[in-house]
């Protein structure tokens, strides 16, 4: 079937596939670095630490900010449409000795923000709270020696500043995802003290002065890590409450909860009382694993939810860490898979779909929702990629495979 006669079908039930298109170009995803070198960072050679395992040992991982900004561009190259880059706090970049996490500044990013100039993307941010030795025994913002709390509350401030900076550079808001890693690998016996202590840190945070147009911070929730099995501070009802008292945006992350529960049925919860919602799309398997993310019903789910209630109203980024296979291509099929999802949730007829559950027609609605399935969305699709100049279906590979033989192989 040919694009035009996909377009004639979807026509038929009301779906207009160049506005889905156009729709779909509009969708800046942000892409975070931390897969194209198993989050390391730029300051020790330690390897990530605090809750993070990243595993296998593929060849080809990024050693230097240059070619952490070369596999970056590569893999946007084979990308539709136009999206962002996250960066964390521990890929700031370092001439002679390391600057501490409390000192950063623009400085340290300087390098990032005239690539994102010269490549044509905008940057996110995210404050490094694990992999540092003020975070030897799992807490920063809730432990209760106050020289690690201050090292934390001025970190999280210095970043704020940084986010400022992105945003005034390169003429867009900066997302900055605070997510710590404090909790206990057994039963503790006081619950509520962490807690208090880290929302008394936030509350110092977040007590900067930041510019509210330019920088939008959120706070991420998580069931648990490795490590913190029993207790997490930053618990989901944590998040959500101090979330709401201090004004800003909680964040979902698609692997944060119980396998058993949907996110996507959290989103309109999260919508209605934020007014926005900060979302980090992951794949758990048995747990909060990270894998790179497949065109599951999970991840159907959550875009349509994005597609029914406006991507405008939606921060998305991709979060996620496999070192067991090609780091570039593991970007590249993530950041496909999320927009072929959005783009299979803009070709769905939501309207009628949704009168005919307010009418209590739920034949129709289920045999409808079943048959939709099968439209041809990769006509589309391909469409899409067509006008973007990339390709549309696995050719891609081979240029993967290529970039790793003639670059990734010789590091």
């Amino acid at each position: 079937m040919s694009y035009k006669e996909a377009q004639k079908k979807y026509a038929k039930i009301g779906i207009d596939t160049e506005k889905a298109i156009k729709d779909l170009s509009k969708i800046a995803i942000s892409l975070h670095c931390w897969q194209g070198d198993d989050v390391g960072g730029f300051e020790t050679t330690g390897g990530a630490s605090g809750g993070i395992q990243t595993t296998g040992n593929y060849p080809g991982k990024a050693r230097t900010p240059q070619e952490l900004m070369n596999d970056l561009e590569f893999a946007l190259s084979l990308i539709p449409g136009r999206h962002r880059v996250n960066l964390h706090a521990c890929y700031g970049i370092h001439e002679g000795k390391v600057t501490d996490r409390d000192k950063l500044s623009a400085k340290n990013f300087e390098p990032w923000v005239k690539w994102a100039k010269k490549t044509g993307v905008k940057l996110d941010f995210n404050p490094t709270f694990f992999s540092h030795p003020m975070a030897a025994d799992g807490l920063t913002l809730s432990s209760p020696d106050p020289k690690v709390r201050r090292f934390w509350i001025k970190h999280g401030i210095q970043c704020l500043k940084i986010g400022e900076y992105f945003a005034k550079e390169l003429k867009s808001p900066c997302g900055i995802n605070f997510w710590c890693p404090d909790g206990y690998k057994d039963e503790p016996s006081d619950r509520l003290g962490p807690r208090r202590r880290m929302a008394d840190s936030l509350d110092k945070i977040f007590k900067y002065k930041y510019n509210k147009k330019a920088v939008i911070p959120f706070l991420e929730s998580k069931l648990f890590g490795i490590g913190v099995e029993s207790y997490t501070v930053n618990s989901h009802e944590f998040v959500m409450g101090y979330a709401m008292k201090a004004k800003i945006l909680a964040l979902l992350d698609m692997g944060h909860f119980h396998l058993t529960e949907s996110v996507a049925d959290k989103i309109s919860s999260f919508l209605m009382t934020f007014g926005k919602v900060a979302f980090h799309i992951s794949r758990p398997v048995r747990w909060d694993s990270d894998h790179v993310i497949r065109q599951n019903d999970d991840l159907r789910a959550c875009a349509q939810e994005i597609v029914k209630m406006g991507p405008e109203n939606f921060i998305v980024a991709l979060d996620y860490f496999d070192a067991s296979i090609n780091r570039v291509a593991a970007w590249v099929l993530g950041m496909r898979n999320m927009q072929k999802e959005l783009l299979k949730a803009m070709l769905v007829p939501w309207k009628p779909l949704t009168a005919m559950q307010d009418a209590g027609e739920f034949t129709a609605q289920l045999v409808l929702q079943e048959e939709f399935k099968n439209y041809p969305a990769d006509e589309v699709w391909a469409e899409f990629c067509r006008r973007c100049g990339v390709d549309a279906d696995e050719a891609w590979l081979r240029k993967v495979q290529k970039y790793e033989e003639q670059v990734l192989l010789k590091r």
